[in-house]
């Protein structure tokens, strides 16, 4: 068997290389202590709850309210301050056969950390193998409320994500890649804090259709917005991994010949064009990340649905009960793929909506 095409470190169960047709598709550090100082969370597995509450409140959960660090304005994001991507997970299996490289990693949060209630078991398991010339890796995310010590906890709240950037273009920024959402256009819009308006409402993403490809410049579309592929609340179980697996994304750069496609169990995905990467070169070697250096496809529930209570059942652990998703990468190249008609992509890559939000991002794509 070849040399896998993937690499993670226990580091917040981070994946670390994704080598198609000889470039590493995802934002990282080549040496691994450098992840120590990882602000933009490149490649990291997010948790306990993906994306942001708000005002930094978990509410009626247990008949109470919880009060989180706000990292994020008035939000808490990602888990909080130190959420799980700045965890050193348990390496529990590293195997191979039957042409597939398996890597499990598991992480163990106690009740109270960063504000979250309950003492939460979390397993998370990347399967890579090819798929003719794709690369392949599934990504499987199983976490359950356990008994913890002294605590009197039924519930507790779970959304969790993997934040890899990907960039399959020949140069320093996301310039020239072709987007292309197979599946849905349809998004929540949010006020100035990320935060689904109230009432919440699912709309079309203006400037943007579906299953038709839309270029991103430099500087053009700004998204960071949860766009849903599933619009029926009521129908989303705790976990998804029972489910047809839909395309959030498909992505393809006409210069490198590099595709990428992302596709998931899950009901909504955060898509964000990396406004607020800043990174200086490393001394390992690893070069400047520039704003828009890549950009995220974030598979999860959608936003805030811990505090809103049509919402709630799609991220409400209990006892005895499990969450699950799955999330599946693919890439490849392929010299024979056409140049896209860039008049049209470009068009509509001009008339996407602005973010206006400041600091880190966060909204999601619903599939």
């Amino acid at each position: 068997m070849s040399a896998p095409a993937f690499k993670f470190i226990p580091r917040g169960a981070i994946l670390q290389d994704f080598l198609v047709g000889g470039k590493n598709i995802v934002l990282g550090f080549r040496n691994p202590e450098e992840y120590l100082d990882n602000p933009n969370y490149f490649g990291a597995a997010i948790g306990r709850v993906a994306n942001r509450i708000s005002s930094a409140t978990l509410k009626n959960v247990n008949g109470q309210d919880y009060p989180l660090a706000a990292n994020n304005g008035k939000c808490a994001l990602h888990g909080g301050p130190l959420g799980w991507d700045k965890k050193d997970w348990r390496l529990v299996e590293k195997s191979s056969g039957g042409g597939k490289e398996v890597v499990v990693f598991a992480l163990t949060s106690p009740h109270m950390e960063e504000g979250y209630p309950g003492t939460v078991e979390c397993v998370v398991r990347y399967t890579q193998y090819k798929d003719g010339p794709k690369e392949v890796l599934e990504i499987d995310f199983e976490a359950k409320l356990v008994d913890g010590l002294g605590e009197d906890v039924n519930e507790t709240v779970i959304n969790l994500t993997n934040h890899s950037y990907f960039n399959i273009a020949d140069g320093p920024t996301i310039a020239g890649t072709y987007i292309t959402f197979p599946n849905s256009t349809n998004y929540l819009p949010v006020d100035e804090h990320g935060i689904p308006k109230n009432p919440p409402t699912i709309a079309q993403y203006p400037g943007i259709e579906t299953n038709k490809p839309f270029l991103l410049t430099v500087t053009e579309p700004d998204i960071d917005d949860c766009f849903i592929l599933n619009p029926e609340p009521s129908t989303i179980p705790l976990d998804t991994r029972s489910l047809p697996l839909k395309t959030a994304v498909q992505a393809f750069n006409p210069e490198t010949k590099l595709h990428l496609e992302v596709m998931t169990t899950e009901p909504a995905f955060q898509f964000y064009t990396g406004k607020y990467i800043g990174i200086e070169a490393r001394k390992d070697g690893s070069p400047e990340r520039v704003a828009r250096a890549g950009f995220c496809v974030e598979p999860s529930r959608y936003v805030d649905a811990g505090n809103i209570e049509a919402w709630k059942r799609m991220v409400l652990v209990k006892r005895g009960d499990v969450y699950g998703s799955r999330i599946v990468y693919k890439g490849w190249k392929d010299e024979s793929t056409p140049i896209l008609p860039a008049a049209a992509a470009e068009t509509a890559g001009k008339k996407g909506r602005k973010t206006k939000r400041k600091g880190q991002h966060k909204n999601c794509v619903i599939l």
